[in-house]
């Protein structure tokens, strides 16, 4: 969900309005998947709330598609690159991902604990252990076959591997093109995406015991990688013919949501008019505010918002457990309530330079405070 910052045209566009509707739909899925304010308000809108149970979680194929987009233009920028450069974009990377997920992470484990003993709901996650809190701070939890300690973290350690498969590829295009220079590196970089993006959407996207690592999420990535080449290519229409292709290919072997809705994403900003990649439309200048602030602010969001999710939840439940309106408005307030948290995690945590001395203090925060809920919980 975080990715390198498109240019100020760009953020004004299409790109922000889709990352901006993501950020609102993932957090209203995961009230709807978790409940149980969502279970109360399903008695009087079971449509309503089985479709964001269902298909909030499309809003990922989102995020995925605007990431391969976005990688694609900031790999773009910097051109051939070397060897000794990937440590340093990884590490970059990782920084940028890390620090405000140990920040979140420090609240969620606490107010996980604080919560258990009058809110029993399977929501809540089992009290961390020491190693499954040191694996998230490497982002391998999941690849260790071990819980995640809140909703989605999963998702920021398929970012990574998804960043470092777009920097090895590079190297690869690299290579090819020094052996077989008659290809340029673009036409090297798109031949090898689209075969990576169509073996992942006809292949390892249709095996879920896959979907922990990056295999499974190429190809939506992948599509976002070559909706930016189309975009910059001389002829557009070749190109967004193969990503048609390869899209129903993809839907001929296994009818998939994601798939269309990943292909839509990627169609719209390969084709998109230009003034839609650098305004937004008809959107006014209020509009243009509102849509460009939920896009910045979503990577933060999309790590917080579970904490704030159980409070509101727990406090609703435990005070009127079925009162239809207020579990409505419980809803509605922790959606409001997210995106005010994730507001100030960006700013406070994410916003400021990404350096290795505050990964290491906000590692230290989150190891203390998940060896304190240990302590709350009797685990220790």
């Amino acid at each position: 969900m975080k990715h390198p910052s498109p240019s100020a045209t760009e953020r004004a566009g299409l790109l922000e309005v889709f990352k901006g509707l993501g950020c609102l739909f993932i957090v209203l899925h995961h009230l709807a998947f978790y409940g149980p304010m969502a279970d109360v308000v399903a008695q009087a809108w079971p449509l309503w709330v089985a479709w964001l149970n269902e298909h909030g979680r499309l809003a990922v194929q989102v995020f995925l598609v605007c990431g391969g987009y976005l990688t694609a233009n900031s790999l773009a920028k910097l051109g051939p690159l070397a060897g000794q450069q990937i440590w340093g974009l990884v590490r970059k990377r990782y920084l940028r991902l890390a620090i405000p997920l140990l920040a979140a992470l420090s609240l969620t484990v606490l107010v996980t604990e604080l919560l258990r003993p009058f809110f029993d709901h399977d929501s809540l996650s089992p009290p961390p252990e020491f190693w499954q809190t040191l694996a998230h701070v490497f982002f391998l939890q999941h690849l260790s076959d071990m819980d995640g300690l809140s909703a989605g973290v999963w998702y920021v350690a398929v970012d990574l591997q998804l960043y470092v498969s777009a920097l090895l590829l590079m190297l690869v295009a690299q290579r090819a093109q020094a052996i077989w220079p008659q290809w340029s590196l673009k036409a090297w970089l798109g031949v090898l995406w689209f075969v990576l993006a169509a073996a992942s959407l006809w292949w390892w996207n249709r095996h879920a015991e896959l979907d922990d690592l990056n295999l499974y999420f190429l190809g939506a990535y992948g599509l976002g990688w070559l909706a930016h080449a189309v975009r910059n290519a001389q002829s557009q229409a070749i190109g967004v013919a193969g990503m048609l292709l390869m899209g129903a290919v993809a839907w001929w072997l296994e009818p998939r949501w994601r798939v269309a809705t990943a292909l839509g994403v990627a169609i719209g900003l390969a084709g998109a008019p230009k003034v839609w990649m650098t305004g937004t439309g008809q959107i006014g200048g209020l509009g243009r505010q509102v849509v460009g602030w939920l896009s910045r602010v979503s990577y933060s969001v999309f790590v917080v918002h579970f904490a704030v999710s159980l409070v509101v939840n727990a406090v609703v439940t435990h005070v009127w457990p079925a009162d239809l309106w207020v579990n409505a408005l419980g809803m509605t307030a922790s959606l409001m309530l997210s995106l005010l948290a994730g507001a100030w995690l960006y700013e406070k945590v994410e916003k400021p330079a990404a350096t290795g001395r505050r990964w290491w203090v906000w590692a230290e925060v989150y190891i203390a405070s998940s060896l304190l809920a240990m302590l709350i919980s009797g685990s220790l």
